[in-house]
């Protein structure tokens, strides 16, 4: 670890003097890419991230909304009377450095740090999703990664007895140096816990529980801001974590009961810069200061230095502000969980200090500490439009191809992995277009389908799209996880993103990056969803090159109970598609990976916002069979993925171009299986198209014929599908 040069300079100005060591390694993280956004921060003020459900935006652990309270009564409806004491919180990280290093550590610390967010904000954690994204999965050492990565998030998950409802997983040949790991976490308390990480008092006492200090994840801010080197495996080995799910697990009950108990005045968890990360930036945000005896500090690796001491990423640790007449109970509490707890100072009106066996190691305005990073003014560069350069291959082949894609495949091997119905919330899993669970807290008579909220839940990005596009891609990714969503009937309520990108320094990475900052933004304020927290994760480039632009979304949606329309059809009922079509437009489409070819990325939809809107009250219309969002493969994986064994779908495409009919991946449509298709017009008439595709069958086969210009049928059937689908789970078992 070593202070830029020009970072020093602003050090030695502040404080007169040159810094200690430990001082200069406290700016030195601090001040980086992680934990600063240099490079990020000018350019986030472009999200929307205020709203009347919005009781704590960006800047803390996580974000916490407060929940609609749906239902009085008999049929499920809102009544908006009724007010909530329900909130939840959302939070979003990234481990994608440290899962390249060691995949199954790196992911497992992961999970367990976005679940120590959570619980910093009063909350008990309900649900998890992660969004992984890998180089091509043919090759060995993708495989090598994905595997680790996802054994290392059930380990852990499975372990903490937190559901993982869903996420997405994308292979892409530009991850093939860097993958990326994004983690989401949903919690849920009532709003007389809410705690946060602005310290209140002077001479309330630093308390941290849980984990003895090691030296593992020593630099972890650092080594995560900066480009992944040749030899990273090896010699980055030290900066990753070492997860211990089963402390986590009781640190969750323990902060459950501090909670309960109203002892804690502001609380952080050790992530980022360890113990000088966590107790620096609470005082800063309440203006204060503290005083630290690094030496009172519970440690489990004998002789270390206050260095370590202060930075080292250790997992498992919160650092609370505890009122003195409360440290004897918190005490108490922690040890009933079998967790360490050291009393290490106090908050003071001044400057944050650090002392060690009787010496000052630091000694500086905590404010300036977190706040006085400069930020980067970077040129960016566009790119150029993509010109039309279409394959034309066999359209049999391409619906194989396509369908049978690692990318567009069934995840099941995935996600069958982790347990989704831990705490029996889980209505809808994974494997949907959005994850539901059961919010019974709220409703006139809690526990009833009928009057608690469901609370939906998407999340994932589309590198071919943004890799197509950047601007435009994000909108369509803001787009899609919002009609996840209304698929199931949810109505979208906020969002958290994390930032993807590589290098900064090169202006065409940085101007790709700056593309998805500002559609997802957009896209998000059309849809009136505010974005009320997030991550950035920049310096996703290796030897390999950089990765592409990666606007991973987590949004949740409400919904009066916690019934949902299905994805597969039933044997009768006429199938709708809804939403505007581009069928010549097939840039970012699953179809262009696999044969290559270029294009413009399809148009979205003129009124993206009521599009949604209307969505969610259809979906739980009485005539509604099923429902599905038409995204990533496009018609044909969407077609494949609502038939069954028990039925299948004849559908008729009036077509000039079949393959752009079939693999355009044009955001902002939705399949919709119903009894009523007037009543569908009707909903979405002056809003979107419908246009019938044709219905349901009992015979269990997907038969597509295409009228117009040329003319042609094709047809499979279930058990073909579900074996082109199933590619993952083959090459692995």
């Amino acid at each position: 670890m070593s202070l830029a040069d020009s970072d020093r300079e602003l050090v030695v100005e502040e404080l007169g003097r040159d810094p200690t060591p430990a001082e200069a390694a406290l700016f030195e993280n601090l001040w980086s890419e992680h934990c600063a956004y240099r490079s990020s921060r000018p350019l986030l003020s472009a999200f929307d991230s205020e709203g009347e459900q919005v009781v704590v935006g960006p800047g803390d652990d996580a974000a916490v909304v407060a929940l609609p309270a749906h239902g009085d009564g008999n049929d499920g409806n809102e009544d908006e009377s009724e007010e909530s004491d329900q909130y939840i919180t959302m939070g979003i990280e990234s481990h994608n450095h440290p899962s390249y290093v060691d995949p199954f550590d790196g992911a497992a610390t992961g999970v367990g740090g976005i679940v120590r967010d959570t619980l910093s904000m009063g909350a008990y954690p309900i649900a998890l999703t992660d969004s992984l994204y890998f180089g091509e999965f043919d090759r060995e050492h993708s495989r090598y990664l994905f595997e680790g990565v996802v054994e290392g998030i059930s380990h852990y998950g499975n372990c903490i007895g937190v559901p993982t409802v869903g996420g997405s997983v994308d292979f892409h040949p530009d991850y093939e140096g860097n993958p990326l790991v994004n983690v989401a976490c949903v919690g849920l308390l009532s709003a007389d816990d809410l705690v946060t990480a602005v310290a209140q008092q002077p001479g309330n006492k630093l308390v941290l529980v849980g984990n003895g200090t090691g030296r593992d994840g020593l630099g972890g801010a650092s080594f995560a801001s900066e480009d992944l080197a040749e030899d990273a495996e090896t010699e980055d080995r030290p900066a990753v974590q070492v997860g211990d799910p089963y402390t986590e697990k009781l640190l969750i009950e323990a902060n459950e009961e501090l909670v309960g108990e109203n002892l804690l005045e502001s609380a952080r968890d050790l992530g980022a810069a360890g113990l000088g990360g966590a107790s620096s930036e609470m005082v800063a945000k309440g203006r204060l200061g503290a005083h630290i005896e690094l030496e009172r500090v519970h440690q489990r690796e004998p002789n270390m230095n206050a260095l370590e001491i202060l930075l080292a990423e250790s997992q498992e640790r919160m650092c609370y502000e505890v009122e003195p007449g409360n440290v004897d109970r918190v005490r108490e509490i922690a040890e009933k969980y079998d967790l360490g707890c050291s009393v290490i100072g106090e908050v003071t009106e001044e400057n944050y200090v650090c002392t060690f066996e009787g010496e000052t190691v630091v000694d500086v305005d905590a404010y300036f500490l977190g706040e006085g990073a400069p930020m980067n003014d970077l040129e960016t560069e566009s790119s150029p439009e993509p010109e039309t350069d279409l394959p034309d291959a066999d359209l049999e082949a391409a619906f194989d191809a396509v369908v049978g894609s690692p990318s567009t495949a069934s995840k099941r091997w995935v996600y069958r992995q982790y347990d989704h119905e831990v705490g029996v919330r889980t209505s809808v899993g994974p494997g949907d277009d959005a994850a539901l669970i059961a919010i019974r807290e709220t409703g006139a008579e809690r526990g009833s389908a009928a009057t608690g909220t469901g609370l939906a839940i998407s999340a994932g990005a589309a590198p071919n799209w943004t890799s197509a596009d950047p601007e435009n891609g994000a909108k369509a990714v803001a787009l899609e996880n919002a009609t996840n969503l209304a698929a199931k009937g949810a109505t979208p309520l906020a969002a958290v993103d994390c930032l993807n990108g590589g290098n900064p320094e090169k202006p065409e990475v940085y101007g790709g990056f700056s593309g998805i900052v500002d559609g997802l933004a957009e896209m998000c304020s059309t849809l009136s969803v505010p974005v009320v927290g997030g991550n950035v994760s920049l310096y996703n480039d290796s030897v390999s090159g950089p990765i592409p632009p990666t606007p991973t979304l987590a949004m949740v949606g409400t919904k009066a109970g916690y019934e949902a329309p299905p994805l597969e059809v039933e044997p009768e009922g006429e199938l709708l598609l809804v939403g505007q079509r581009d069928e010549f437009a097939l840039g970012g489409s699953e179809y262009l990976a696999q044969f290559g070819g270029t294009d413009r990325f399809p148009a979205l939809p003129d009124e993206p916002a009521a599009f949604v809107e209307t969505l969610a009250d259809i979906a739980d219309a009485d005539g509604t069979l099923a429902v599905h969002d038409v995204s990533h493969g496009g018609l044909a994986v969407a077609l494949a993925e609502m038939v069954s064994s028990n039925a299948g779908l004849a559908v008729s495409l009036s077509t000039a171009d079949p393959r752009g009919a079939l693999f355009n991946e044009a955001a902002g449509r939705v399949l919709i299986q119903t009894t009523d298709s007037e009543a569908v017009r009707e909903a979405f008439d002056g809003v979107a198209p419908v246009v019938s595709l044709g219905r349901g069958t009992d015979d269990g086969t997907l038969s597509i014929e295409f009228t117009g210009d040329t003319a042609s049928t094709l047809a499979t059937d279930a058990d073909t599908i579900r074996e082109l689908r199933s590619i993952i789970e083959t090459e692995l078992e």
